[in-house]
């Protein structure tokens, strides 16, 4: 009887044992492999994905951009409305939905679609841009009365601050998968990366992005239940990569004061397409750098933008190239500074003329260089050794990359700081530059002739320092977070392999360029200015497509009968022939504008003195 006992017990227990494990099984496979019908809340799996993709990112962690008395050029922080996906609209009080609609100055109805549309967390952004809304404290007060249901007042990183103009120095970022495989392949396979960190695109931000890449993020992440629903009373939690040494920040060389007195000569003038560079006289530190058209970083290709940076884009450089053909000549001996010219407006051969009409009768040879004289430089340019014009050209910088380099960086890479920047030319080949008409096309700045902004400002710096090149530079040092030093770039010259001018024709190119503001083609424009300057004036016509256009130039430095602190390249882009050349006027508006600026830092360093 016993024995029949324990056998019934036995096979009930394995009866049970194996309903169980059925009910376990089934469990198992429509929680984990979505076995479970249509319209259901989803699998453990599935949701677990959901539930980690509800992480919002504050901040990426990417190293940060100052200028060189430290003022934050990326990384604004903000206070942004930030929303949860939530199956709609957050649950809370129409009235205060609608008072909060009414102070970000939009509907209630695209406020509550904006909510319901959210499949990933977001935050507010100003409407056409990309940056996110900074809430005033009536709208933070708004936000926490109505205590929406996934919806909170966070701390929002905006990469590009609104009050800055975006810079092509800088650049933008993007998300690229693909190309972060092929850059970063490694660290996205060991977990130190994500496939989706962003990648610089241009400027600074495309070359030094290995040394950018975010490495103390800030995350924040909503509690959900397993169907996504936020569960009221549990909030937000907040994760924060506090890693002392990151993330990196980078003090540029820029000056966001002078940058801003560039780019206001520029909208004064009513000027969209060209170029200002602005470097220290002493080092060619790049002080400004403006490109128009407008950098949109959050909008690349958009319709009235260019994500090219024009400072380093080559272009035909007009007669402001006659400088590189009156060192040449000067150097090679086959012309002297009391040389007279015949000038009737016309060369005589290869359809050349002189800008003025009837010519500009005798003139000497400093001049033919005020005056900007066609037929004297294309006389000069005929006699030359083409190679003389070449080399000459690379003494000056011209014809190949000038901004700072190094081939072994603290990384132990190589690093070019403007990657982007284009070497531009002389001659396309050694058999066009031996034909005539070729030679007297190039001596005027015209033919094959290319020249960046960048470039033409840094051949002044090279006259004013006897023929000493340098490389401009746009970065100083790179800090860890804590301050620790991770790199000084220091000043860095350029010789060419040719080496260098000399000091005799570094003075007497000077001498011209005086010439040019007193008596010469920028006498007008520039005999008003608060400061005495110098330099030298460029109309350049430009072929093809764009004929019967021309591109304006003027370079030059000030202030003049003193140690000159500023050279400065004006490029107006695509003006229609015949328009008079505004690149000197430009050119005067910016230096007028660092004289008041050195003026207000003066007073302002003496008032703190006398406290």
């Amino acid at each position: 009887m016993r024995r029949e006992i324990a056998v019934r017990a036995f096979r009930i227990l394995v009866l049970l044992a194996a309903l169980f494990g059925v009910l376990g099984a089934r469990l198992a496979w429509l929680q984990i492999w979505g076995g479970e019908p249509r319209g259901a809340s989803g699998s453990l799996k599935a949701n677990a994905v959901l539930q980690h993709s509800d992480a919002l990112l504050l901040d990426s962690g990417r190293g940060q951009f100052r200028d060189r008395r430290g003022r934050l050029l990326t990384g604004n922080t903000v206070q942004s409305l930030a929303a949860f996906p939530n199956n709609g609209q957050p649950r809370g009080a129409e009235r205060d939905i609608r008072e909060l609609a009414s102070s970000l100055g939009v509907e209630p109805a695209e406020l509550s679609a904006w909510w319901s549309r959210l499949r990933e967390p977001a935050v507010w952004r100003i409407p056409g841009s990309g940056q996110a809304v900074d809430l005033t404290s009536k709208q933070i007060h708004l936000v926490e009365r109505a205590h929406l249901l996934g919806v909170a007042v966070l701390p929002y990183s905006n990469r590009y601050p609104s009050g800055i103009t975006p810079l092509h120095a800088i650049g933008y970022i993007s998300q690229h998968p693909e190309h972060a495989l092929q850059l970063y392949g490694d660290q996205i396979a060991k977990k130190r990366m994500k496939l989706t960190a962003p990648l610089g695109g241009s400027g600074l931000e495309q070359s030094l992005d290995r040394l950018l890449q975010g490495r103390a993020e800030t995350t924040v992440k909503q509690v959900t239940d397993a169907a996504r629903r936020p569960l009221d009373g549990l909030g937000l939690r907040l994760n924060v990569d506090d890693n002392p040494h990151f993330p990196l920040q980078v003090t540029t060389t820029l000056d966001l004061d002078v940058q801003r007195i560039a780019e206001s000569a520029m909208k004064e003038y009513g000027i969209g397409k060209g170029a200002i560079v602005v470097l220290d006289a002493a080092n060619a530190d790049i002080l400004a750098m403006v490109s128009l058209p407008q950098l949109d970083p959050y909008h690349i290709g958009a319709n009235g933008t260019d994500e090219r940076n024009h400072a380093v884009t080559a272009v035909p450089p007009g007669s402001v190239f006659k400088t590189v053909t009156l060192a040449a000549a000067l150097e090679a001996g086959v012309t002297g500074w009391h040389e007279t010219f015949i000038c009737n407006g016309h060369y005589g051969k290869y359809g050349l003329k002189c800008w003025k009409k009837g010519g500009h009768g005798r003139l000497t040879l400093e001049q033919a260089y005020a005056q900007s004289c066609n037929v004297a430089f294309a006389t000069l340019a005929e006699r030359l050794d083409p190679a003389w014009l070449q080399i000459t050209a690379e003494r000056l910088g011209f014809a190949r990359q000038i901004g700072w380099h190094t081939d072994r960086f603290a990384d132990g890479a190589p690093l070019r700081l403007l990657d982007e920047e284009e070497a531009g030319s002389v001659f396309l080949s050694k058999q066009i530059a031996k034909d005539g008409g070729a030679r007297t096309g190039t001596g005027i700045g015209q033919r094959d002739v290319r020249v960046t902004p960048l470039q033409a400002a840094n051949m002044i710096v090279t006259i004013l320092n006897d023929g000493r090149a340098f490389a401009p530079r746009l970065v100083k040092e790179v800090r860890y977070a804590d301050g620790g030093l991770m790199a000084s770039l220091g000043v860095q010259t350029a010789p060419s392999k040719y080496g260098g001018i000399e000091p005799e024709t570094a003075a007497a190119l000077r001498r011209g360029m005086l010439a040019v503001v007193r008596e010469g083609t920028a006498a007008s424009a520039l005999r008003e200015a608060a400061w005495p300057l110098s330099g030298k004036s460029g109309t350049a016509e430009l072929a093809g497509k764009q004929k019967g256009r021309n591109d304006h130039w003027f370079v030059g430095y000030g202030p003049v009968g003193q140690k000159p602190r500023y050279a400065v390249a004006v490029l107006i882009e695509d003006q229609p022939a015949g328009l008079r050349n505004r690149g000197a006027t430009v050119f005067g508006n910016v230096m007028d504008g660092l004289r008041r600026l050195e003026l207000h830092r003066k007073q302002a360093a003496a008032q703190a003195g006398e406290h």
